[in-house]
Order: structure tokens, then sequence, then C-alpha cells
């Protein structure tokens, strides 16, 4: 039976893990990017709902996130 050299089988291993390695990390991404998608899509229903809280407390008003003060937003006519 015909063999590889040890140090060319070593090499060979050797990279195989490092493609094992990137596999899994490139899997852990895709994971993690799955997750930051989900409380993206959470955070911006929870904007959605306070906005339409707002609204409806206070009507279609500009809002000024440094000291809270608005101002009605005047609807062309």
């Amino acid at each position: 039976m015909n063999k590889l050299e040890k140090s060319e089988l070593e090499s060979l291993n050797e990279i195989q893990k490092k493609f094992a390695a990137i596999r899994h990390d490139l899997g852990n991404m895709v994971i993690r990017k799955q997750e930051l998608l989900n409380a993206h899509d959470i955070v911006v229903k929870e904007n959605n709902n306070l906005v339409k809280e707002l609204e409806e407390k206070y009507g279609k008003v500009n809002i000024n996130l440094e000291d809270g003060s608005y101002e009605e937003i005047k609807e062309n006519e």
C-alpha cells in the first residue's frame, strides 16, 4: 500500500482542521446574524407601538429627543 510522507499527512490534517474551524465560525456567525435580526425586529415593533401611543396622545408631532419638546406637524391643505 502506498502512503504519504508523515509531514505531508500532518500538513493535510492541519489544513482540514483549519477548514473545520472556519466552517464552525461561519455557522456561529449565521446564528448570531439571525439573533441580531430577531432583536432588530423586536425593537422596530417596540418603536412602532410607542410612536402609535404618542400619536394617539399628542397627535402627529416632531419630537426633540434631547429635551422632549415637540412641535405639531402641520399638514398641507
